[in-house]
């Protein structure tokens, strides 16, 4: 925009977002976020913090804890910011944790800007290298090699289950490190008001520079398209290939089919009476609880989801938002927030696994339900096209295919036509509220600015 430049944003839907936006799906009053819920990475991303955004409107609420992991007949597990009193209630693993993760706590934003991005050089070589080689393995193996009890698995292991893989494959460890990490750095905060909130005050700032948003625009053809230097699709590789098929070569779009996008998520909102009535008092102070009992447990759930099953006791994904937000619902009640991995285009309804999962930690919770609202893979797909089967996360994150998404160019982010390139959470580091899919892709469009003619993409 301060060179005179015009970018516009092209949005399919009728409000813009992706996976940040804010519905009424339940009861009048009650604001529930329809996807992104808890933000750790968008607080602490090496772009979305420089960002002016306060200005435009957002403001985060922050909880007392990041994360609660609620134990049978025992104290759930907290992830609190303070390391010591993390490490005060693992007993004898204490020292254990503490070894496993301080290392990293200084200067992690350096190792937060090596790791939200392509494979490159890293700005800090030793501690990349200390980090990948744990980050290579697999949650299982970390987790048992290097922890004795079960608390501190157990509090692991919910971590690592955001990888939506086996728990036992390699690179799940990076999950566990990483979102271990992120809650010692802040306490995972929500967005006053809903996540959509988020999306409207960087739409706000994208505005304040110069930028044009046109919505209830769904591109389906290249042709579609008005002239311009470069076009950033943030779409899966389906969507990219769908629409320029006449613009990329058939052995590209040949390589963007193979492209895998894993597991699919069902999610249940509800309009609640009141808290989530949590054996352990404890829960409430964590905006996010990851519900699935043990190691073992949480394991054999994302093992068999993998497979293609759905377990009877599913790794459950809980939010608190209006715990902390009280902007989000009318005077004492509360909203609900909960989802388990799925296989991809499942069409089963995990309505009472998933509640069976929360009642087994927190009895008396079915009665705190006033109405409910649930998403199935169909349901998230049609909101969002980029969703494929349900697949919030932009696709499978494991060796194959972390750093090669969509698929193995030396620049992620290109494709072989030099006016197209992919900026969507099927670019690395992949899915997460934190802009650095499009912030690295970007800097390759900036540079072809001034290389590139005004013209349509199809003639």
């Amino acid at each position: 925009a301060s060179a005179g430049a015009r970018v516009c944003i092209l949005e399919g839907r009728s409000t813009i977002g992706g996976g940040m936006r804010t519905g009424e799906v339940t009861l009048p009053g009650f604001h529930h976020d329809l996807c992104s819920a808890a933000h750790p990475m968008g607080v602490l991303s090496p772009y979305l913090k420089t960002l002016p955004l306060d200005k435009h409107g957002l403001e985060w609420v922050y909880p007392q804890a990041s994360v609660a992991h609620p134990l049978d007949g025992e104290p759930a597990v907290m992830l609190w910011k303070d390391i010591e009193k993390t490490c005060g209630q693992l007993g004898p693993d204490g020292s254990a944790y503490a070894r496993l993760i301080t290392p990293f706590l200084d200067r992690p934003d350096i190792l937060l800007s090596d790791v939200m991005g392509p494979l490159g050089w890293p700005k800090a070589p030793l501690k990349m290298m200390r980090f990948g080689l744990l980050a290579i393995r697999s949650a299982t193996g970390l987790a048992n090699a290097r922890f004795k009890g079960e608390r501190a698995k157990a509090l692991f292991a919910g971590c690592a289950g955001h990888a939506i893989m086996p728990l036992e494959r390699m690179l799940t460890a990076a999950l566990g490190m990483i979102f271990s990490l992120t809650g010692h750095l802040t306490d995972w905060p929500v967005v006053r008001g809903g996540t959509g909130a988020l999306a409207q005050a960087m739409a706000d700032y994208f505005r304040s520079l110069g930028g044009v948003i046109h919505t209830d625009c769904m591109i389906t053809h290249a042709g579609q398209l008005p002239a311009a230097r470069v076009y950033l699709y943030d779409t899966s590789p389906a969507q990219l290939a769908s629409i320029n098929q006449e613009v990329l070569p058939a052995r590209y779009l040949k390589r963007l089919g193979r492209y895998r996008y894993g597991p699919g998520v069902f999610k249940v909102d509800w309009a609640l009476k009141g808290p989530i009535p949590w054996r352990d008092p404890n829960c409430l102070q964590a905006s996010t609880v990851h519900v699935g009992g043990t190691l073992a447990e949480v394991a054999a759930a994302e093992r068999a989801m993998w497979a293609g099953d759905h377990p009877e006791r599913p790794f459950v994904l809980v939010c608190q938002q209006s715990q902390f937000d009280r902007s989000r619902v009318p005077s004492d009640q509360e909203t609900g927030y909960a989802y388990c991995h799925v296989p991809p285009n499942s069409s089963v309804d995990m309505t009472q696994a998933i509640e069976d999962q929360i009642e087994r930690f927190a009895p008396g919770f079915r009665e705190q339900i006033l109405a409910r609202h649930t998403t199935n893979t169909a349901a998230f797909q049609q909101r969002n096209p980029n969703y494929l089967g349900g697949a919030i996360t932009g696709g499978v994150a494991d060796l194959g295919q972390l750093f090669t998404r969509p698929v193995a160019r030396l620049n992620p982010y290109t494709t072989p036509n030099k006016q197209i390139l992919i900026c969507s959470a099927s670019t690395p580091p992949g899915g997460g509220v934190h802009g650095m899919c499009g912030f690295h892709a970007a800097q390759t469009a900036i540079k072809r600015l001034g290389k590139l003619p005004i013209k349509p993409l199809l003639s």
